[in-house]
């Protein structure tokens, strides 16, 4: 049962990906993404730094995490084939849930995945997020590969589109 529904005509998607103005933070495209891709892991900082480009209010509880949680916990899901246990391992740090952890693997895994967002889901048919679950979460990545595969662009460029059209129509 396919429970997403593109709101807008497919051929808008590189008009409203190009107008996405969200900022992507260089450092984390240019630094941290290497960076844990080198090492198997994110560090502390880096880790503080992706949670906070997704949600500044998660900021005290993501630093309560030691170093070592967050490095072994980023490490299993960086290295992990297992879908589940790839998201659901990130949820187990203070402070991250569903749409950071998927923040997490967007970048850490060269835009494989997209970011689980109310805006997002929004433009999906969506009026009001679902409770998460890795069903769902499953569910919406697979939607979103296969329209980007299906229209020719790439899972970041969707996932673009789909926050833009979100922030200029959503009511």
């Amino acid at each position: 049962m396919n429970k997403f529904k593109l709101k807008f005509k497919p051929s808008q998607i590189n008009k409203l990906s190009s107008a996405y103005d969200y900022q992507i933070d260089k450092e984390i495209v240019e630094s941290i993404v290497p960076r844990a891709r080198k090492s198997g892991y994110l560090n502390k900082k880096d880790f503080l730094k992706l949670c906070e480009w997704k949600t500044p209010r998660s900021k005290p509880l993501c630093r309560k995490n030691p170093e070592e949680l967050i490095r072994e916990i980023t490490g299993i899901s960086l290295k992990t084939k297992n879908e589940q246990l790839k998201i659901e391992i990130l949820t187990l740090l203070k402070g991250v849930n569903w749409p950071t952890a998927s923040t997490i693997l967007h970048y850490t895994s060269g835009f494989a995945y997209p970011i689980l967002d109310f805006r997002a889901l929004w433009s999906l048919g969506y009026e009001v997020p679902p409770k998460y679950n890795f069903n769902f979460w499953n569910d919406y990545t697979n939607f979103c590969r296969n329209a980007a595969k299906r229209y020719k662009v790439s899972i970041r460029k969707f996932d673009k589109a789909l926050w833009q059209y979100s922030a200029e129509n959503q009511p």
